[in-house]
């Protein structure tokens, strides 16, 4: 053990920042792999591998013009709030196949982000879905290519049947700054939810 560096954090009295996880979900190619490559301090673990023709024709790739990788594990990242809070990333695959691993990835996590290509909304329904049958606190994002947003946000609300009181956003997932705001969105969420469980009745035995 290092002696100097180990009295310096006592007299400092600094503690390590909490560690916090928060999930990346979505639909395949909405920009999961964008979005945590965006922000993360550290160069972002991806698990994408070259589509092949016949995953192409499962995953739906004529609707993603341009998409020639996948991601088929997870994607990993990091970034520091400040010095009492670091957030770690995961994003999920985003085809049904891989649907199998959500629960391992969503496992311990505070919260998620759904992210949602405004022309492929269907897409995000079991990402949405699976979220509100484990409990877990999320927020919608929609992703705004090239800078446009595509459909009204009353309207994509509507769509996804979600009640009013999950955050539903737009964003870039290109940049740092829209995308540290939604980050930002999904602990907030969070923090309510953990608040308002605290305050239920514990029920009669």
């Amino acid at each position: 053990m290092d002696l100097k560096r180990s009295t310096n954090r006592v007299t400092s009295g600094r503690r390590p920042p909490i560690p916090v996880k928060i999930v990346i979900a979505g639909g395949f190619g909405v920009g999961k792999t964008t979005t945590v490559g965006a922000i993360s301090d550290i160069r972002p673990l991806t698990t994408e591998a070259a589509m092949t023709c016949a995953a192409s024709e499962i995953d739906r790739a004529d609707d993603v013009s341009g998409k020639t990788m996948t991601t088929v594990a997870l994607d990993f990242g990091c970034v520091t709030i400040d010095q009492d809070l670091k957030v770690y990333l995961f994003g999920t695959p985003g085809q049904d196949r891989f649907g199998f691993m959500w629960r391992d990835l969503a496992q311990g996590a505070l919260g998620a982000l759904v992210i949602v290509d405004a022309r492929r909304i269907d897409d995000c329904y079991p990402a949405v879905d699976y979220f509100e049958r484990v409990g877990l606190a999320f927020v919608v994002g929609i992703n705004t290519f090239d800078g446009v947003l595509l459909r009204d946000l009353d309207d994509v609300r509507w769509a996804l049947a979600i009640d009013d009181d999950v955050p539903l956003l737009a964003f870039d997932a290109r940049d740092k700054c829209s995308v540290r705001d939604i980050l930002l969105a999904v602990l907030r969420r969070s923090r309510d939810q953990v608040r308002r469980k605290s305050h239920e009745p514990v029920p009669a035995p």
